[in-house]
């Protein structure tokens, strides 16, 4: 008889725990939403989970496999994630019923990671604030202003390529090129000289390495954050401040006060900052604690030196493979260079269009953030179709599957820049390119980002020739421990010196 009640003891928890993984599953179908079939404790995500697929390769999958949908459902776990493809429903979600869709959706776990306050993930009632006092940091007057702290670093850049390029060895350009917007976004928005590319042992790279280096501990905070959020808040007892965090807000804090003490002014970031904390007034009283400013300089940094130097490689190695197109750009660049006799001013980058055009299509290619994300802030009914959501739905756009869509890109594995001639861009529907995201919360530093990314394009290709060599990936596998879209292994290519005459 015990064995007997044993036996229907066990039954019952796993009938429980089957109950409870199962019981959202009929959520899209009631909706008249289609979408695969889950699967109990893993809803649609395994494969993604246990690292056999990366999240833009499997979202391709679905939005091929549902070509005719508007819109898909799937589950993360039992937590149903809504993937919005109809370019004008994505339009109503990022522009027209913004307040709808202010929250990005991601859980802050402020005491397990303090750093995770900053505004790329931070809930409306703080970003909105926050958002409007540090946009005039971002502005083209004040790009113009920082163009020659750029430029310096690029001629850094350029001689260390030379000692590179002299060993007649491969370079590996996902490294090199994080070096380099390193020292940019350190100068620009901390005023401290990094000093990346000098320095093997620079603290603000071995931090930038630290960030993004899929280490198995990197992996299962990332892991416990999506999948198990409340998981962290009980490890956040638990696990000791990492040691990215205690960089940051120390040199975010000790720079503020020997500015104050000094008496230092630098317009930029740290600045913006200082500003914030003598006046909280001015972003509605936020506490604004020594985290939450130490995260706003985290995310500039960790954002602004990333997502440009994987653009910047990812475009070398499109290069590399399409040389007629390498040779066409350097002859826009020598021209410009040329009408300018040798200098190299602010107002040269903004006249080379095939440089944009180029810059573009690497962007459609290889979007850094692969889709967009949302969550709603009350219930919400799509008008054109008049399906129901409610509040707290999370939704994906997934730009990096749209943008790789041959009936909107033809051909889209071919790298042609000539897709953004001006007159083939007003064919398509503006929702079909959106690597900066679109809207009220669009990339905060695209400007930014284009800048130094382009700035240092052109002192590397006026200067040297870019191959591929026997280490280069000629099929481009996505990395699938990874947030930002990453090259598996990364881009060796080979960088020979051009003998100007």
């Amino acid at each position: 008889m015990e064995s007997f009640e044993i036996l229907c003891g066990i039954a019952a928890i796993l009938f429980s725990v089957y109950y409870y993984f199962t019981l959202n599953f009929n959520f899209w179908k009631s909706r008249g939403i289609c979408g695969p079939k889950p699967i109990p404790g893993f809803g649609n995500f395994k494969d993604v989970m246990f690292m056999k697929k990366s999240t833009p390769d499997y979202l391709m999958e679905i939005y091929n496999n549902y070509k005719d949908e508007s819109m898909v459902g799937i589950f993360i776990n039992r937590t149903p994630v809504l993937i919005v493809k109809d370019p004008d429903l994505m339009k109503d979600i990022l522009i027209k019923d913004f307040t709808t869709f202010a929250d990005r959706g991601f859980p802050l776990h402020e005491k397990l990671d303090p750093l995770s306050q900053h505004l790329f993930a931070l809930e409306p009632k703080r970003w909105r604030p926050l958002r409007t006092r540090l946009s005039p940091v971002f502005t083209s007057g004040k790009l113009k202003e920082m163009f020659s702290l750029i430029s310096q670093c690029s001629d850094r850049l350029e001689q260390y390529i030379e000692t590179l390029a002299s060993k007649n060895e491969s370079v590996e350009c996902r490294e090199l090129t994080a070096k380099y917007t390193t020292d940019v976004i350190g100068i620009c928005a901390f005023g401290v000289e990094t000093n990346a590319m000098s320095d093997e042992d620079s603290e603000f790279r071995k931090m930038g390495r630290l960030v993004f280096t899929p280490t198995w501990e990197n992996i299962l905070r990332s892991r416990f954050k999506q999948f198990l959020p409340w998981l962290c808040d009980i490890l956040s007892y638990i696990l000791p401040e990492t040691e990215v965090n205690k960089f940051f807000t120390r040199i975010v804090i000790e720079t503020m006060t020997y500015r104050d003490a000094n008496n230092i002014v630098r317009h930029d970031f740290i600045d913006m900052l200082r500003e914030l904390k003598k006046h909280p007034d001015k972003v509605n009283n936020i506490d604004l604690t020594e985290s939450l400013i130490a995260a706003q300089a985290f995310i500039f940094f960790i954002a602004g030196f990333e997502t440009s130097s994987t653009t910047m490689s990812n475009t070398l190695y499109e290069l590399a493979l399409n040389q007629e197109i390498q040779d066409k750009l350097r002859e826009e660049i020598n021209e410009e260079y040329m009408r300018h006799n040798d200098n190299f001013t602010y107002e040269n980058i903004k006249k080379m269009n095939y440089l944009d055009k180029i810059f573009k299509e690497t962007l459609r290619k290889y979007p850094p953030v692969p889709q967009l994300t949302r969550k709603t802030t009350s219930n919400y009914t799509f008008d054109n179709i008049k399906v129901n959501i409610p509040k707290d739905q999370e939704i994906w756009i997934p730009i990096y599957s749209i943008q790789r869509d041959p009936d909107i890109y033809p051909k889209p594995d071919v790298f042609d820049p000539e897709r953004f001639n001006d007159e083939v861009v007003q064919t398509r529907h503006p929702m079909y390119y959106l690597p900066f995201g679109d809207g009220p919360r669009n990339c905060i530093g695209a400007r930014f980002a284009v800048h130094q990314t382009k700035i240092g394009l052109i002192k590397i290709l006026r200067n040297y020739k870019v191959e591929t060599c026997k280490k280069t990936p000629i099929s481009y596998v996505n990395d699938c421990r990874t947030f930002i879209l990453t090259p598996l292994d990364g881009i060796y290519l080979k960088m020979t010196k051009i003998h100007r005459s």
